[in-house]
């Protein structure tokens, strides 16, 4: 951080506008701000997840995802600046290999639920499909940077896997999607 913050209000933002990290002025309801809100957003929600009791490998993996989602905001905050690398994809990736391996193959779509944790992850996995829509749209009015869509994309991903870890550690089935289950039929 080039400034330290000794005053959080500065006033400068009650014209509807708002800082970006190199100086420059932005609207608050522009694409790039709304993707950098979005990725914090994100952020955010995993730290409510990371205030559940989980084992320490997911843990350490969702900090470590915490500090990438922080990373990308920056590059966000910064046209043109790149932090995030190809590898931070590859190891996404590879937890998520790791993570699907022992898990029965899906025959049919899940609902969100199971373990409180399991819950939260689902939430923090849609707010990641959001991420990844805004900066796609951003993308499409300015140079992309390719790894920070694939991240989100390996990201959502890997939270749906998680939550399906979260629940197998703790013995709970995921919650089949039963389709038409109201309607009177069960069939497609």
């Amino acid at each position: 951080m080039a400034k330290r913050l000794t005053k959080i209000y500065t006033r400068t933002g009650d014209d509807g506008t708002t800082g970006l990290g190199n100086g420059a002025r932005s609207v608050k309801d522009g694409l790039r701000i709304e993707a950098i809100g979005t990725v914090d957003e994100l952020n955010s929600f995993m730290g409510v997840l990371l205030a559940e009791n989980l084992e320490e490998e997911v843990r350490n993996n969702l900090e470590d995802i915490q500090h990438d989602l922080f990373d990308l905001g920056g590059d966000l905050s910064i046209p043109g600046r790149v932090t995030m690398s190809e590898a931070q994809v590859s190891r996404l990736e590879k937890q998520l290999d790791d993570y699907n391996a022992p898990l029965a193959a899906l025959k049919e779509f899940i609902l969100p639920g199971g373990t409180r944790a399991a819950a939260l992850c689902h939430v923090a996995r849609a707010v990641c499909r959001r991420a990844e829509r805004c900066v796609v749209r951003l993308y499409r009015t300015e140079t992309a940077v390719p790894h920070h869509v694939r991240y989100l994309n390996r990201l959502s991903d890997f939270l749906f896997v998680l939550c399906r870890v979260l629940n197998h550690q703790n013995g709970v089935e995921d919650v089949m999607w039963q389709p038409r289950k109201n309607s009177g039929s069960n069939t497609l």
